[in-house]
């Protein structure tokens, strides 16, 4: 839905939260169902568009304008709760790695080891782009909620490593032999865990509206896994080095 705030004219108009309104909506259908598409068409024909002596409206994605001497576009419906779920599922993923920062730290009593160890967790969105491109699925907030859980798995993946060469390391044994050794122990646990992940995932693959959640973690866990035992070694390595 599209609320366009202008200046309030003779005639009567709706109001809505104090301000004087106009309300176009719209349904989305078809291919492009997310409401951003729809978003993006709208913002192309307000530009393209001469609007002579009359004064452009101004686009606002979420809040109420504070001017109303001049028209702006506010985009409300779907969008809202789009924009409100993404916002307090970012700001909540945030909190989760922050927590996890913590809890790296007071383990292995050192402040950059936990950066290695949440390398991997970024990886991840690789792999889910990938996935929602090959079954052509909009990324929903669902994908959203499997990013976010990818992130436990993706940690304790790393935590496998680093805990692994952190006991085996000693001045008499090169880094390098280490870190091949751990990876090769290590790697058995690490797939089990991703495929145990993906077989439970595969199995809401079809759901219309838990699709996006088994996408995530499908492809998220097989990008990451492949990632996760050649990042992890390699920065271990950068870091050695200096």
């Amino acid at each position: 839905m599209v609320t366009v705030v202008r200046e309030p004219a003779s005639y009567p108009i709706f109001r809505r939260n104090l301000r004087s309104i106009e309300m176009v909506t719209a349904e989305l259908a078809g291919e492009f169902e997310a409401p951003v598409y729809g978003m993006l068409a709208v913002s192309r024909a307000i530009d393209a568009m001469d609007w002579g002596d009359l004064p452009k409206p101004t686009l606002r994605l979420n809040g109420q304008p504070q001017d109303e001497s001049a028209p702006v576009l506010l985009w409300d419906g779907e969008w809202e709760i789009t924009w409100v779920t993404f916002r307090d599922m970012g700001a909540a993923f945030m909190v989760a790695l922050l927590g996890i920062y913590i809890l790296v730290v007071a383990q292995f009593s050192d402040f950059r080891l936990p950066l290695v160890i949440l390398t991997p967790v970024p990886l991840t969105f690789i792999g889910i782009m990938v996935g929602h491109w090959l079954f052509n699925a909009p990324f929903t907030a669902t994908s959203m909620i499997g990013f976010i859980a990818l992130a436990g798995i993706i940690v304790r993946n790393s935590i496998l490593l680093v805990d692994f060469v952190a006991h085996a390391r000693s001045p008499e044994r090169p880094l390098v032999e280490v870190l091949l050794e751990a990876g090769a122990i290590r790697f058995k646990p690490i797939l089990l865990t991703a495929l145990a992940a993906m077989i439970g995932a595969a199995v809401i693959l079809n759901d219309p509206i838990f699709q996006g959640l088994a996408i995530s973690l499908l492809f998220g866990l097989a990008s990451s896994t492949a990632l996760t035992v050649l990042v992890i070694p390699a920065i271990y390595v950068a870091l050695g080095r200096r």
